[in-house]
């Protein structure tokens, strides 16, 4: 149901309810490393009864056609927005992701996996140098503190290797069954 059904008192009441919680969705972007206007374009769609264009999102965020274009390719890539097709428009159409859980998992899945990737690689390497250091090493304080950071950073794989299993978890749903979605 459209805003238009309701009295001008109503519908500024609504509206003053849904900016607050755009402008509390727009803050809390932060989190995922998401601007404000970003934020608060995620909310707008959030509130859309129907798909909108980016000229729609423009128009009533009183931006430009290329800043909403920014910010919806950053929530498409995140999985925080679908582009859609509906018949008669030539335009692009975008909706919000109403399944958060789906939301949540996908981008950390897509931050922590890059995350992980690149540390292990960098970690791994890192071993390997040292080890060779080692072998040429037998004795000294070099070799004490070499060994020292090998073992660390073998923890460090360790902890990655595990934030990959939890990543593997969320992605193929088995999460819900530890901490099943309300």
């Amino acid at each position: 149901m459209g805003l238009d059904q309701l009295t001008p008192e109503q519908q500024a009441d609504v509206m003053r309810v849904r900016k607050r919680v755009i402008e509390a969705i727009g803050r809390n972007m932060d989190l995922y490393g998401i601007s404000l206007s970003t934020g608060h374009l995620y909310g707008l769609l959030f509130f859309a009864n129907k798909p909108m264009t980016l000229d729609e999102m423009g128009l009533e965020m009183k931006m430009s056609k290329t800043s909403m274009s920014t910010g919806v390719r950053t929530l498409l890539d995140l999985k925080m927005v679908n582009k859609v097709w509906e018949k008669g428009s030539r335009k692009d159409l975008y909706e919000v992701e109403y399944d958060w859980y789906q939301t949540f998992t996908d981008y950390f899945a897509i931050k922590w996996r890059k995350a992980v990737e690149s540390n292990i690689l960098i970690l791994r390497r890192s071993i390997e140098e040292m080890n060779k250091w080692l072998a040429t090493e037998t004795e000294g304080a070099i070799t004490a503190v070499l060994q020292e950071d090998c073992r660390k950073m073998g923890e460090a794989v360790k902890y990655y290797k595990w934030l990959d299993r939890l990543i593997d978890a969320m992605e193929s749903g088995e999460i819900y069954q530890l901490v099943p979605k309300e």
